[in-house]
This record gives C-alpha cells, structure tokens and sequence, in this order.
C-alpha cells in the first residue's frame, strides 16, 4: 500500500510541472528537460549493465556517452536527421580514439565500447525523437497523447495484473508480470489514448486512425518495460535507481517510452 501510495505522490507532484514544460515551455527549454532525463537514464543504464563487472566502467567512456546524450538531444531542436548521424559519427570517432589510446590497459575494451553504442540508441537517440515530435506542429499535444497512452499502458498493466493476474507473461524474466495484466494495460492505454483524441483534437476518423498507433505504441512499450527487466535480471538488480519513489530509477519509469517513440514518430511522419 506504502509503494502505490509514493507512486501516486510522485505523479501528482511531478505531472503539473512536466505539463508546463511541453505545453508552455520553449523548444530549447523541454530539449534540456528531456537531456537531463537522458543523462540520468544513461548513468543508470552502465550501472545495471556493468553490474557483473569486477571494476567500475571508464570514467572517459562516462564522459564521452553523457556529451553524446546532451549534444544528440539538443541538436534535435534543429529537426535535422543529418545532424544527430553527425553527432553519432563524432560519438564514433570519440570511442575509436578511446580505443586505440586504452587498448593495451583494458582488455574488454571493445565489449565496453558495444555497451556505450548500444546505450546511446537506446535511449537519447530515442529520446531525441521526442524533441522532434514536439517541434511539429500540434506536437505538445501529441507528446502529452504519447505519454499518456504509455503511463496508462504501465498502470493498467500493473492494477490488473495485481487484481487478475493468473498467467505469468514472462517467468524468467520479470516473474510479477501476467497475461492478463498485459492485455488489460493494452486494453487501457487504446481507450485513453482514444479519449485524449476526441477531447482534444476532436476529430473523430484520426481518433479511429490512431487506435492502430496506440496499440501499437503499447506493445513496443511493454516490449520495452521487459527488455530492461531482462537488463536488471542479468545484472541482478531490481530497480535502475531510486531517484523517483514508488517508481524506481529513471530508466524503471521510461523504459517502456524508449521503444515507444520510434514507433510513434513512424506513425506521424508515414500514417497521421
């Protein structure tokens, strides 16, 4: 009861000022907000993922990963795809010169530089997606529909897999999560993001086009919640943090939105 009740509080507290910095804050404003969220993501990122390590991750890859989750998220405000490949080639060449001048000193190098690659992806390349959306026009609107149809695909999922869940979804890897609650967090998040539709934009044949989107969004965020389940399983950690209470870590609360912006933006720019 203690758990749900910090979750709710940290909701109430920290929606009203999310609402203000994409609704009324500038392009340049919600692009810091989201690169501080990156950063934190990141960091709790190489904690879970070199948690079976015997020592502590590079400070110099720490440093070189975190200017990419900075540079590639504000240089989205510029719309541009040529400038975020840009930044992933310096992030590149960054890595290449760390290789060739720690070689001899660390003999998994190239496993660490995989795991850097493979966390600048996942999650500010993802997350730079979102600055894109929301410089489009009506895109404050639809970041707010995104991240609506995700936190109700998380909460539907939790409340009916807790109420009547009976069949686990995936036992070896996160051994709390049932059928039934995916499919009622599925169920939730289609209806939420259909109301939002009708409220907001009005407009009933994109309300009945994004029903499609929101599933679709709602399965790649469950895909998500489970791929970093699979993360904290193999590095045997059960939250990513605890910056956020009765959520866990930065990671624990958008996990699910990192796969789900992806194939929100391919909605957008292909199908809306």
């Amino acid at each position: 009861m203690m758990q749900h009740f910090k979750r709710w509080l940290t909701a109430l507290i920290l929606i009203p000022f999310l609402l203000w910095a994409i609704i009324k804050g500038s392009i340049l404003l919600f692009a810091v907000l989201v690169s501080i969220v990156s950063i934190f993501a990141i960091h709790e990122y190489f904690d879970i993922i070199c948690a079976n390590d015997t020592g502590p991750i590079s400070q110099t890859t720490r440093v070189i990963t975190y200017a990419a989750c900075m540079v590639l998220v504000m240089g989205a405000c510029l719309g541009s795809w040529p400038v975020l490949f840009f930044i992933l080639a310096l992030d590149m060449m960054a890595l290449c010169v760390f290789v060739l001048a720690r070689f001899s000193a660390l003999p998994h190098i190239f496993d660490l530089v995989a795991r850097q690659v493979l966390g600048v992806v996942y999650i500010p390349l993802s997350l730079a997606l979102l600055v894109f959306i929301r410089n489009t026009e009506g895109g404050a609107l639809w970041v707010i529909w995104l991240l609506i149809v995700c936190f109700a695909n998380d909460t539907g999922a939790l409340y009916v897999g807790t109420f009547k869940g009976e069949h686990k979804l995936a036992p070896n890897i996160s051994p709390n999560k049932t059928i039934e609650g995916a499919v009622g967090g599925l169920v939730i998040s289609v209806t939420a993001g259909l109301v939002f539709n009708l409220v907001f934009f009005q407009d009933v044949s994109l309300a009945l086009l994004c029903i499609p989107c929101a599933l679709c969004v709602a399965v790649a965020g469950q895909i998500g919640d489970l791929f970093e389940s699979a993360m904290k399983r193999v590095g045997h950690i059960k939250d990513s943090g605890k910056i956020l209470p009765g959520h866990g870590g930065m990671l624990d609360r958008i996990d699910g939105v990192l796969l789900a912006i992806p194939v929100f933006y391919f909605f957008t720019v292909f199908v809306l």
